[in-house]
Order: C-alpha cells, then sequence, then structure tokens
C-alpha cells in the first residue's frame, strides 16, 4: 500500500493536471476548451449542518473557482477510496488554467482516518471549515434526519429520547459527537497546518454573507471578486439568497427549516456540557466564536 501511495504522489507531483476521460465527451460533447479535470484544489472538509452547501454555492459566484457538483466521499468510504485517483479526479468539474477546483464532503471533518488519506494524496490542498454553535447544529442534524425519516416513512424518535440516558446527556448520539469540534479538530492539526485550514464562522454567513466570503476569498488568494450585489436577503424564506449574472437563487427548500421545539431543560444542559469543548476548540483553533 505505502508504494502504491508513493507512486500516486510521484503522478501527481510531476503532471501539473490528470486529464481524465469526460463522461460528456462519450456522448459527443467536447469539454470545454484548454480545460482539464484535476484533483481539487480546495476542499470544504465539514461541519455537517454546518452550511456547506450555502458556502460552496458562495463560493461558486467567483468565476475562478469550479465546483464539483455532489459530495464525492473519497477519502471517508472506503468503496470510493479502492477506486483510486483517477476516479477521485473523474469527479471533479472541468476547470480551466488559473480555476481552482472545490469539492466539499461533511462527513470528512468527523472521519479520523481522512485527514491522513487527504494529505499522502493533495498536500498542499486548502481546507474550508464552517462551523456553527454546536447546539444549534446538533438540532439542525437531528432536523434534518428527522424529515429525511419522515419522508421515507419510518418510525420517528423524539430528540428527548435520543439524547438523554438516565437524566444525563447521551455522548454516544451521533450529532452530539459531530458537536465535539475539538476531537476532530485535533486530527487534521495532526496532518496539517493552522495556516492551511481557514474557519469560517456558519453563524455570521447566515447574518453577513459578504463579510465572511471576502475573507475566503483573501484566504484562497482569489482576486476580490463577490460583492453585495450577489446576495439579497428574502423576506419569504428568512435568509440571504444569491445573484449572478444569469440567475438568483436560493438554497433547497430543505434549508433552514424550523427546529423542533426541545425542553428548556434539555437546552441548558447542552448549553452548559459545551462550554468546557468549546473553550478547547478556541484554544486549538486560535480564535473565539461567540456562542452561548
Amino acid at each position: 500500500m505505502a508504494a502504491v501511495v508513493v507512486a500516486l504522489l510521484l503522478f501527481f507531483t510531476q503532471s501539473p493536471s490528470l486529464a481524465t476521460a469526460d463522461p460528456l465527451a462519450s456522448h459527443g460533447h467536447d469539454p470545454p476548451a484548454n480545460a482539464t479535470r484535476r484533483l481539487p484544489d480546495i476542499i470544504i472538509i465539514g461541519v455537517r449542518k454546518g452550511g456547506t452547501r450555502a458556502l460552496i454555492e458562495m463560493l461558486s459566484l467567483h468565476t475562478d473557482v469550479v465546483a464539483a457538483q455532489s459530495e464525492v466521499h473519497f477519502f471517508d468510504w472506503d468503496s470510493h477510496y479502492r477506486r483510486g485517483a483517477e476516479w477521485y479526479v473523474s469527479q471533479m468539474p472541468y476547470a480551466r488554467p488559473g480555476q481552482l477546483t472545490v469539492e466539499k464532503t461533511p462527513a470528512y471533518f468527523t472521519s479520523a482516518r481522512v485527514p491522513e488519506r487527504v494529505l499522502q494524496m493533495k498536500p498542499d490542498v486548502r481546507l474550508l471549515l464552517i462551523v456553527r454553535e454546536p447546539t444549534e447544529r446538533l438540532l439542525s442534524d437531528y432536523t434534518q434526519v428527522f424529515h429525511n425519516r419522515l419522508e421515507k416513512r419510518k418510525r420517528q424518535q423524539t430528540l428527548e429520547t435520543l439524547l438523554m440516558r438516565g437524566g444525563e446527556l447521551n455522548l454516544d448520539y451521533k450529532a452530539l459527537n459531530r458537536s465535539l469540534y475539538h476531537v476532530h479538530m485535533r486530527h487534521w492539526l495532526d496532518a496539517f497546518p493552522r495556516s492551511r485550514i481557514h474557519l469560517v464562522d456558519g453563524d455570521a454567513l447566515i447574518r453577513n454573507p459578504l463579510a465572511e466570503m471576502k475573507k475566503v476569498e483573501e484566504f484562497l488568494h482569489l482576486e476580490p471578486q463577490i460583492n453585495g450585489s450577489n446576495f439579497y436577503f428574502n423576506q419569504t424564506r428568512g435568509f440571504f439568497c444569491l445573484r449572478d449574472r444569469r440567475r438568483e437563487r436560493c438554497l433547497h427548500g430543505s434549508k433552514g427549516r424550523k427546529h423542533p421545539r426541545v425542553a428548556p431543560e434539555v437546552l441548558r444542559k447542552l448549553y452548559d456540557f459545551f462550554h468546557e469543548p468549546n473553550r478547547k476548540f478556541f484554544e486549538l483553533v486560535g480564535r473565539t466564536f461567540d456562542w452561548k
């Protein structure tokens, strides 16, 4: 396995880009002129229900960024990882010289084996991590699963049933574990220097998307391009939507769903519980967030 990894690294460092067979080309469509598929320059690694979809949509407003259309799950799903680098590249969009390629898979952040896999394949990748207040993120996580189960007509469980065990918080509940940012961040900082990871404030992105996106542009060394005209507040949806030269669009209706009502004492337990993990995360990344 080590030999395979070394061979892959030599191949990619000796080739500026890896062009692959395009499924469109096989159906009689030509790829864009001077464009190739290649390993992503940017990966949005998470966090689930932190605002990753909004982030990649906003980043795609920039003409020097092209985004993969779906979550690739290359580094966290063994069935995909075994297909190798060529398959991974085939999932990327065509990019012209000077453009940056980005993919997002929120599950990467919480998978302990992913950071090393990413490092082996693309050591110079730039990583974006968007985080939200942990309790709010947990509630969004539960809400998504609740509606997914509802659509599939599966039996529902209340949040309290999943979250509480014997009067105490259930630390095995996956949605709670995903909000323990410091635990997962340690794995990434073991593999990458802090300078390679930009933290996006997901709560601020909701309130003032332009300010957060200017920081992202700076981190990625992009020419300043995203501006106030790219955003407008949709009174019906209750959040900002996007506008570019071609169209106006809002995120899918599944985004921004109303959270279930949670007993005040349970919320207080959550806020109290996350106080110490949040402190550890702030210390780890060298910045603070305005969280309860």
